[in-house]
């Protein structure tokens, strides 16, 4: 094999890396950010929930089920779905204990 063949092959090697490298990393950052977006949006649910909850004068078992299943997949930390589902059922329990108020 040639020196010029070898770094010709090299060189394309190195640019397909890096085309990839370029396509995957931007992908990579914004499916993080979302997923912490998601999160942080989750957890301030959960805690405006937490916090209608203490103000309730009324007990509600399907609030608390509800506040106890988005703390649960809050601990597990899944990923965008799970936070959406754990924001939903924390928006839930808020509703329930705000028209109870």
């Amino acid at each position: 094999m040639s020196p010029s063949l070898l770094i010709w092959l090299v060189g394309g090697v190195l640019l397909l890396a890096a085309g990839i490298v370029t396509t995957l990393l931007p992908r990579l950052r914004t499916r993080t950010r979302a997923t912490r977006v998601a999160w942080s949006r989750a957890r301030a649910a959960i805690d405006s929930a937490t916090v209608s909850r203490d103000a309730a004068a009324v007990r509600l078992p399907e609030a608390d089920r509800l506040l106890a299943r988005a703390e649960l997949l809050a601990a597990e930390r899944g990923g965008t779905a799970a936070a959406q589902v754990a924001t939903e059922h924390a928006r839930q329990a808020d509703r329930l204990w705000r028209s109870q108020s």
